[in-house]
């Protein structure tokens, strides 16, 4: 078995951590929570919320990274401490969730950059991102840093200039409880990269003393920059215009200043990109752990010797998600997303709970994301459970072939 190289130090982690968090979702995610959240009091609870859910699942995996620092992230916790068919469930969920999450990406960068072909360009973005990724760790990390870099640009430019007009106060006033719980599961899904650094534990320099600080780090600004972002469109907007727009932040400039418009599209493009240039590594390297354990096809588990990447394992995860844009659409990949990932996560805290009966916020996360997940609209929660289903039975089917093989 080839391994990885640790050449991944805290500063490049914590801007893997930021580009996976700070992207499509922080330009599209606030119409549609707000929405299902009837006011701006019920959105803020909900970021709350989410954001509460992520520092549970975020030590969680802090905690978990630590003891065991290698490629596969929550794969290898389930395994190491629930049993095999955790894991595997794990790996499963983090696969075809993550898919959903890149073809979603895909399709943001196509959509703002030239939308009369969005799923030609979309798969485009997803070959240009593999090449990237095949040339290692240190060059992911390098472009995160200059993708995160013009992503945090626009969104000071957008935070800046929306305090310089006067507020806007056409609000919805009707506080929908359940709601709220259906707004914070949108609004995970643009926390859902913390934890990247899990998968990419095996290439980690000092993954003891590194992965522990870096993923906290990267969520708490993470939650502060959301938080900046979400009361400068409530002041812009109001709740009723923010809760109609499908693309909140480009309202917000076109409120404010439409020459800022393009420059907004622009950025909703450069944050899709990094977050799929994460996603891309860490289904890579989810794969690549499991290919290892003869759940998926062996082929998999070939890591290049020239750049210490797995390979085999990067590209079938980019031919996956180019099958889903070729399938879906970007709303209905978010909540199928967001349903997967959240029992992932569940799996993550379940994994952790066994490491200190005594400790409470394992139990929190677990519980919220569960409470989160069945939160979300009926058709995103019944499409991930048959998909998890699917899972079962390729898991049984596996199983046998493991136990009769010579």
């Amino acid at each position: 078995m080839t391994p990885l190289r640790r050449e991944l130090g805290l500063p490049g982690a914590i801007a893997i951590g930021l580009a996976a968090m700070i992207g499509a979702g922080a330009f599209t995610v606030w119409g549609p929570a707000t929405a299902a959240a009837g006011s701006a009091t019920g959105l803020l609870a909900a970021l709350g919320i989410a954001a509460a859910v992520a520092y549970a699942n975020a030590d969680s995996s802090a905690r978990l990274a630590a003891l065991y620092p290698q490629s596969g992230g929550t794969y290898v916790y389930g395994t190491r401490r629930l049993g095999p068919f955790p894991g595997f469930l794990a790996g499963w969920a983090f696969l075809t969730g993550k898919s959903a999450s890149a073809a979603a990406m895909a399709l943001t960068v196509s959509t703002y950059l030239w939308p009369e072909y969005d799923k030609p360009i979309a798969v485009l973005a997803v070959l240009v991102l593999l090449a990237v990724n095949l040339l290692g760790i240190k060059k992911t990390a390098a472009a995160a840093v200059v993708f995160l870099a013009v992503t945090l640009a626009v969104l000071a430019a957008i935070v800046f200039t929306g305090w310089t007009v006067p507020g806007y106060r056409d609000n919805l006033t009707d506080t929908d409880p359940w709601g709220v719980l259906t707004a914070a599961g949108l609004i995970f899904f643009a926390f859902a990269g913390y934890a990247r650094l899990a998968t990419l534990g095996e290439e980690v320099k000092r993954p003891q003393w590194t992965i522990p600080r870096a993923i906290p780090i990267a969520l708490l600004m993470t939650v502060a920059i959301y938080l900046l972002i979400a009361a400068t469109a409530l002041h812009v907007l109001g709740s009723r215009a923010l809760s109609q727009s499908p693309t909140a932040l480009a309202a917000v400039a076109a409120a404010v200043n439409p020459a800022l418009t393009p420059i907004i599209a622009l950025g909703a493009a450069v944050a899709a990109t990094g977050v799929l240039l994460s996603l891309l590594a860490g289904m890579g390297r989810t794969a690549l752990a499991m290919a290892r354990d003869g759940w998926l096809p062996k082929a998999f588990s070939r890591v290049s010797q020239r750049f210490a990447v797995p390979w085999a394992a990067e590209a079938a995860a980019s031919a996956t998600a180019v099958a889903v844009i070729a399938a879906f659409d970007m709303v209905g990949a978010i909540g199928f997303s967001s349903f997967c990932v959240l029992v992932y996560y569940a799996i993550t805290n379940a994994s952790a709970s066994t490491l200190d009966r005594k400790r409470i916020t394992p139990y929190l996360g677990a519980a919220g994301c569960l409470v989160v997940a069945a939160s979300l609209p009926p058709a995103s929660a019944l499409s991930g459970l048959a998909v998890l289903l699917l899972g079962v039975g390729v898991y049984a089917l596996r199983s046998r072939s493991r136990t009769v093989a010579p």
